[in-house]
């Protein structure tokens, strides 16, 4: 009963929700997230802690969290959009083909390519899945049921610079990642000094990747939507760069480049 009088609630302020509600809550919880993660790194990867629930397999993580924000717009537009027909590629659905390009790779290559990666323990798998559905309901219903674009949108230079940009950091995430799985050869432990692309610049270069990316597709969208996902990525994972920079310098000391910054090139 509960649950229904939700889905009801929810299918007659629809509007409201998707335009407003959903994108400052997220921006809200950036910052909140933002605050604890500055002191707190988030707890997966190398600052991994069974503190935080048990251990799920690092593939089966992955997967399972990244999945929802390629399956939710899909599902979203056929069970709860009935209105909407495809009458070919316009700008929504180009924008959205991009949000599912990068999470088709992030849920069904990505995580099968890991090498030995530590396990997540269940806190931050669970809020990681969360947010991706929470997501993934957000930008479909958005860019599908509530966005006006007209075919001009294409050649405007927020769409061209954002498209561009997406593509770039796209480029930088999958890069960063190969240079960081092919760091150490079959046998070997223990930690290394990333080089070559964006590394030769950041610390995290496969987190600016990413930021980088939805950066430019939230210049692509202009919408508030977009907008707040592009805020949530910067507060949520720039964090973590920092941190890493900070492992590196204390790790590796007078070996580490000095140069090198924790996620914006030249800047921070």
């Amino acid at each position: 009963m509960f649950f229904s009088q939700i889905i009801e609630y929810y299918t007659e302020n629809e509007a409201l929700i998707v335009s407003k509600w959903m994108p400052w809550t997220m921006i809200i919880t950036g910052l909140s997230s933002f605050l604890m993660l500055t002191f707190i790194p988030a707890p997966y990867g190398r600052y991994s802690s069974k503190s935080w629930g048990i251990l799920v397999p690092s593939k089966l993580a992955w997967f399972v969290q990244e999945t929802p924000s390629f399956l939710v717009p899909l599902l979203y537009n056929r069970y709860m959009n009935p209105g909407y027909v495809f009458r070919g590629f316009g700008v929504s659905e180009v924008l959205l083909s991009c949000l599912l390009l990068h999470y088709f790779q992030r849920s069904f290559i990505f995580p099968f390519l890991i090498r030995g990666g530590k396990p997540t323990p269940l806190i931050p798998f669970g809020l990681a899945f969360v947010f991706c559905c929470y997501n993934g309901l957000m930008q479909g219903s958005s860019l599908l049921k509530y966005s006006s674009y007209s075919a001009d949108w294409f050649g405007d230079i927020h769409f061209c610079v954002g498209i561009a940009l997406f593509f770039i950091g796209m480029g930088i995430n999958i890069h960063s990642d190969h240079i960081l799985r092919n760091l150490r050869k079959p046998g070997e432990t223990g930690y290394k000094i990333p080089k070559g692309g964006m590394f030769n610049y950041v610390s995290g270069a496969n987190f600016f990747g990413e930021c980088l990316e939805w950066t430019g597709w939230a210049i692509a969208c202009w919408s508030l939507p977009a907008a707040a996902f592009a805020a949530f990525t910067w507060l949520n994972i720039g964090p973590r760069a920092v941190h890493h920079h900070r492992f590196y310098c204390e790790k590796f000391r007078d070996s580490y480049p000095k140069n090198r910054k924790a996620i914006i090139p030249f800047i921070l």
